[in-house]
């Protein structure tokens, strides 16, 4: 039997089968993706910290706004094409289309690649340093800003130990000759020597063990209480787990019988936990989303937690970050200062930042000056610059005046200023580290609340910003495959059903045209405010 209204429209409304699914799904697709940008506004509304402003390279994105209103041209003149039975120019246009959208993604994944190498820091006074981080002195590996110590002792706790972590310090607990600290007897009779070298095998081993043992002793428990119930309910049938029976509830008669019933229980030793020491202070060094260093100044005594709950004890070694400079935010010191009482300038001027780089106060002192030139610039006259234009200093700016001085600054107007700074092109997916050189500054460990690269993890800006713009990439792939199905694999409907196709054509350019739209949202929101 036929399915009816696939090509025929219905009298009721005058739609087919698959205009009215369209429809209905892009209503549903309405409400996700409103409720998306309501989330946002409200989040950018009510944010306890300096809202990101025009931090994303604005250039990728006005490039993929046109890409997509022309891949919506496009499509509409391939559903045309194929309403004139012009399978060639059919062919043309939709292979433009699917063209377009490999050009969104590409541009996308260049912005997206920029944002994970792209380093950022939150010092404890709240400034906020953007940059590239490199390799430090004395890391053991290529990480760029690891977690150092000085390691004299290591427990690897059996219940969590995770290979993936294990795995990658293996070769560094090796170099450090970590070895047992004392005997062991594991549950199965196994002894463990003093002195035995750490291995992989060995943890496997013990953890094996470990986990054998304890659920040997969950068996017996299980058993013993249901034991223990039994007897005490056969001594006083008809009485409810908490009523009495005398001066003890039923609770605490059987509590009483499995105590000792336990007494001669067959329970296994259970070894949780497996103790190391090195054979002097060897150096480890950790990624730092692995774990939290419980003293992270440099030659105190501290205690590195990973993730997985393996504990390495020894002195903090030098584990600052070394990051070239490319942009600077001192607003969320100012938020924290007002609320103390103290003059956002002194903030600013005693900040660890530049108390401690004298680059950086050289920085400062341009942007000062620039924000004077701007302030001049402005009208009406005697109109302010806002926050973002006092209190952050861009990669255009400190790129742009490298070479110039506070005396070269001043003797230019605002217009002059702004054509010393990089073009869209120079800086594509944002400030390139290989054409540029900027300033350099060592932080302590210490002096950091928070490291990041621009991910997710950095703030609720960076996570609204991958959740819509990923959700929207998802949805020009899958538009595009399904475009390119009808481009590639359509021949035989076009031949023997061609009004068909040129309904599902259509039905595809509705989608399409939808992920045009939310895209001309999602620009100005996030690239341009």
């Amino acid at each position: 039997m036929e399915i009816p209204y696939i090509v025929e429209p219905r009298k009721d409304t005058g739609l087919n089968n698959s205009k009215i699914g369209i429809w209905l799904f892009l209503a549903s697709e309405v409400m996700l993706f409103g409720g998306l940008f309501s989330g946002y506004v409200f989040l950018r509304i009510y944010a306890d910290y300096p809202w990101p402003e025009r931090t994303l390279p604005v250039l990728p994105g006005l490039i993929n706004t046109f890409v997509l209103i022309g891949s919506s041209v496009t499509v509409v003149f391939a559903w045309v094409s194929l309403k004139l039975r012009q399978w060639r120019k059919f062919q043309i246009y939709m292979a433009i289309t699917i063209v377009c959208a490999a050009i969104f993604m590409v541009l996308k994944g260049v912005e997206y690649n920029a944002k994970f190498h792209h380093q950022a820091i939150r010092l404890d006074d709240y400034t906020v340093i953007e940059g590239h981080s490199y390799k430090q002195k004395d890391a053991v590996d290529e990480a760029h800003k690891n977690l150092n110590i000085k390691a004299k002792s290591l427990t690897v706790n059996l219940r969590r130990v995770d290979d993936a972590y294990f795995d990658t310090l293996d070769d560094q607990y090796e170099k450090a000759g970590f070895a047992l600290a004392s005997d062991v007897t594991l549950s199965d009779g196994t002894k463990l020597a003093k002195d035995t070298a750490i291995t992989k095998d060995l943890i496997d081993q013990a953890k094996e063990d470990f986990l054998a043992a304890v659920a040997h002793n969950s068996n017996i428990d299980i058993d013993l209480g249901r034991q223990a119930w039994a007897t005490v309910k056969g001594k006083h049938p008809g009485v409810k787990y908490y009523e009495k029976v005398g001066d003890q509830t039923l609770k605490a008669l059987v509590d009483e019988e499995l105590k000792s019933l336990k007494k001669d229980a067959d329970y296994k030793t259970v070894t949780p936990a497996l103790s190391f020491k090195s054979k002097g202070e060897a150096l480890i060094s950790v990624d730092p989303y692995w774990g939290r260093l419980s003293n992270t100044k440099e030659g105190e005594a501290s205690t590195l937690v990973l993730k997985d709950d393996t504990s390495i004890s020894g002195v903090t070694a030098d584990s600052s970050i070394t990051m070239r400079v490319d942009g600077i935010d001192f607003r969320h010191t100012v938020i924290k200062a007002e609320e103390k009482g103290i003059p956002k300038d002194t903030a600013i001027k005693n900040s660890w930042l530049l108390k401690n780089n004298e680059n950086m106060r050289e920085v400062w002192e341009k942007h000062k000056m620039v924000t004077k030139k701007l302030a001049e610039f402005l009208e009406p006259k005697g109109k302010e610059p806002v926050e973002n234009d006092i209190y952050r200093i861009n990669w255009q700016e400190i790129a742009g005046l490298a070479d110039k001085s506070v005396a070269d600054i001043e003797k230019l107007d605002y217009h002059e200023i702004e054509a010393l700074f990089p073009g869209d092109l120079e800086g594509f997916a944002g400030p390139d580290h290989k054409k540029i050189k900027y300033p350099e500054v060592v932080v302590p460990r210490e002096q950091v609340r928070f490291e990041s690269v621009f991910s997710p993890r950095w703030n609720t800006y960076y996570a609204t910003y991958f959740t819509i713009t990923g959700l929207h990439g998802l949805h020009v792939i899958a538009g595009a495959l399904v475009l390119a199905y009808y481009l590639f694999f359509g021949r035989k409907m076009y031949e023997e059903k061609p009004e068909w196709l040129a309904n599902r054509v259509e039905v595809g350019g509705l989608f399409w045209h939808f992920v045009d739209l939310v895209w001309i949202f999602l620009f100005p929101i996030l690239y341009l405010m």
